[in-house]
């Protein structure tokens, strides 16, 4: 039986999963989520980061998840340790909701590869 679950049961199942392995009963927002991929791509761990290394990991958390849909690829690290992507196709001009429905796709099928979900 092939199987049908749509986007949206699987944004839910992920943001509860997460929400109950790393928020402390409050819900996980998109952002959040972004945050946590970031974290998880940066590969040094939890620890505190300061306000543009945050912003930074969101970056990453973006690059990483929308390089399946040819818009980014990976280029190199720095001396740190942080992964640098270059553009490969400009995003398209997408409303709001096309935005939404493209990360919640893309932040899906970066989990179903770690087998996460």
């Amino acid at each position: 039986m092939p199987n049908t679950t749509t986007l949206k049961e699987k944004w839910d199942l992920l943001v509860d999963k997460l929400t109950h392995q790393f928020a402390d009963g409050d819900e996980l927002s998109m952002d959040g989520i972004i945050y946590l991929v970031g974290v998880q791509e940066l590969g040094q761990g939890h620890r505190a980061f300061k306000k543009d290394e945050k912003v930074n990991l969101m970056h990453i958390a973006i690059c990483k998840l929308l390089e399946p849909y040819d818009y980014y690829e990976f280029d190199y690290f720095d001396d740190e340790g942080w992964p640098h992507y270059k553009i490969i196709t400009e995003l398209p001009n997408l409303k709001p909701g096309e935005q939404t429905v493209l990360m919640k796709e893309a932040i899906v099928n970066y989990f179903e590869t770690l087998t996460y979900l």
